[in-house]
């Protein structure tokens, strides 16, 4: 990620769930935040994606369908992570990495509860400059900038308020493939000593896969070739975890798994059309107890 500026991934997530509002499982997944969250040239994309009609010219052709395939995974991926936090409803809720996220603004259950968005301080002044748009959030939102190569979470979260002797729900959705084994492993130590028992952790991440490794190679040289802007240049994939492996780590760290669902089994759940079955095999969703 360039430091000097936003997560430019944490964009094209938001796109996305802009593009899924209302159109896919819509009994299930419902975000009306992504579009507030989005800039008027931002959103220029998503009206183009959503309405169904492929624009002309390559790269143009290009943005459309990466927007549409990053929508049908996010959603089995959104309604999974949420349908976790409802299930136990900790005082403390902390989302790792948290991009553009809204849940704290569109889900009910987390009215009274402490929501501290975790991210890095260039990534978190855009989202708060984006966030005042929005309507009065559910529950209690702290921003807490961290910058992981200078900063210890657990110092930057108890100087904001966190306290380690609640139960807590971790959120860690579309972080965990950007980052190095080392990285991962070291934050999982950090959040089990942050973590009182009955604490949650719900970790979005990658399996490995032969598709996924040359997929999105493949995805930046058309980008390149077409001139179009690639959101993914300054952040590239760093990590990939089998279940048994993740297991195994989590383990280690006093996790017990409770469920560890591809994303193409949870887009099934919801009846929902999928193209891009390769591809949300891959994905996956965890949850585990402390």
């Amino acid at each position: 990620m360039d430091k000097t500026q936003g997560s430019r991934t944490a964009v094209l997530v938001c796109q996305a769930r802009a593009v899924a509002h209302g159109r896919l499982a819509p009994d299930r997944f419902d975000d009306p935040t992504a579009s507030v969250l989005l800039r008027p040239e931002e959103l220029v994309a998503v009206e183009q994606a959503r309405s169904g009609v492929p624009p002309e010219g390559w790269g143009p052709r290009l943005e459309y369908e990466f927007l549409r395939a990053t929508a049908e995974g996010l959603v089995p991926r959104t309604v999974a992570i949420d349908d976790a936090v409802r299930e136990r409803t900790h005082p403390q809720v902390v989302i790792l990495g948290a991009g553009l996220d809204g849940r704290a603004w569109r889900m009910p259950e987390l009215a009274g509860t402490a929501v501290f968005e975790v991210d890095h301080p260039s990534s978190q002044q855009d989202k708060r400059q984006r966030a005042a748009a929005l309507s009065s959030p559910a529950g209690k939102v702290t921003f807490v900038p961290v910058d992981f190569t200078a900063d210890r979470l657990d110092d930057s979260l108890k100087a904001a308020g966190y306290r380690t002797g609640r139960p807590t729900t971790w959120i860690w959705e579309g972080v965990v493939p950007y980052l190095t084994r080392a990285e991962i492993t070291a934050t999982l130590r950090a959040l089990a000593e942050a973590s009182a028992p009955g604490s949650r952790l719900v970790v979005n991440y990658q399996s490995p896969s032969l598709v996924a490794s040359l997929g999105r190679p493949a995805a930046r040289a058309m980008r390149r070739l077409s001139r179009q802007p690639d959101p993914m240049a300054r952040e590239p994939w760093r990590s990939a975890w089998t279940p048994a492996a993740m297991r195994e780590l989590l383990a280690g760290q006093g996790y017990a798994v409770a469920r560890d669902t591809d994303l193409l089994a949870l887009a099934g759940a919801l009846t929902m059309p999928v193209r891009g079955r390769r591809s949300l095999r891959s994905g996956r969703v965890l949850i585990a107890d402390r």
